[in-house]
């Protein structure tokens, strides 16, 4: 039995204790201090889990117009996962302390590669913790595997200009805090707003008060009120991480897997050719 959308830490324990093959990622990040979460993961980790960076391992080269994350090169990304010692079954569970994007976008990277045995510790390294579990210091041991096999991209995702094309169209949402969504603040990009059409659902809304996800039903429930029976849904956010959360989310509630807007609201507003709304 494989966990394809979220694991708990009962299920991770059983296989642990089962000895099933397991590769673990811690993927901790802050986007305001960069070499925090490896310096967190260095001070204490899961056991054996090894260390995912969001800028270095689970995104690419920018450019200056494709976003502040982009998607990796699947060469490259196909490398990172053979040097984690990912191969075809081998579960995968990955794991942050911050409700969840950073391990989602993981998650959904892995997913894109073509390898389905992956889930999301619900609840992270607080649930983790509360349920008895111990940490480890320094770097962990691994067993090094060549490149993921190639295959052909797995998960759905669309450009600017198709986006542009369809605004209105699609069921689009966006995953950032309303305060970003609405052009109040603005931490991270040069312009402030979101794109047209675009409705606001924060990550964190995906999730309970202790840190794990709401139970499948309710998100459903929750997701088929807000896409209101269009077919098509796109995910987008900030650069392309915080919306894994949100398409997570939906596929955790059996709603299938909605296409991702990689660049998301980095890459729309360096073009200011493109429309911006706020409020």
């Amino acid at each position: 039995m494989t966990a394809q959308t979220l694991i708990s830490t009962e299920a991770l324990r059983a296989l642990q204790a089962a000895g099933q093959p397991l590769v673990l990622l811690d993927c901790g990040f802050d986007l305001a201090d960069p070499s925090a979460g490896e310096r967190a993961y260095i001070e204490g980790h899961l056991p054996g889990a090894q260390y995912a960076n969001l800028d270095r391992d689970l995104a690419g080269a920018k450019t200056g117009r494709n976003g502040r994350h982009p998607l990796p090169v699947r060469a490259d990304l196909a490398a990172t996962a053979g040097r984690w010692g990912i191969a075809p079954g081998v579960q995968v569970v990955t794991y942050d302390g911050q409700g969840s994007p950073y391990a989602a976008r993981a998650w959904w990277l892995l997913r894109w590669l073509g390898h389905a045995e992956v889930a999301v510790l619900d609840g992270g390294r607080a649930a983790w913790l509360a349920a008895g579990g111990s940490l480890e210091a320094g770097k962990a041991d691994v067993r090094q595997r060549p490149p993921y096999p190639a295959q052909a991209a797995a998960m759905p995702t669309v450009d600017a200009a198709t986006l542009q094309a369809r605004l209105g169209e699609v069921a689009l949402f966006d995953a950032r805090a309303g305060e970003r969504y609405r052009g109040e603040v603005e931490p991270l990009d040069p312009v402030a707003g979101h794109i047209p059409c675009a409705t606001l659902r924060f990550f964190k809304d995906n999730l309970q008060p202790d840190g794990r996800y709401k139970p499948a039903e309710q998100l459903r429930a929750e997701w088929q009120a807000l896409i209101a029976g269009r077919s098509e849904v796109v995910q987008q956010c900030g650069s392309g991480v915080t919306a894994c959360h949100n398409l997570l989310a939906m596929a955790h509630a059996g709603l299938g897997d909605a296409a991702l807007y990689p660049g998301s609201w980095s890459e729309w507003c360096s073009d200011p050719a493109r429309p911006v709304a706020r409020g």
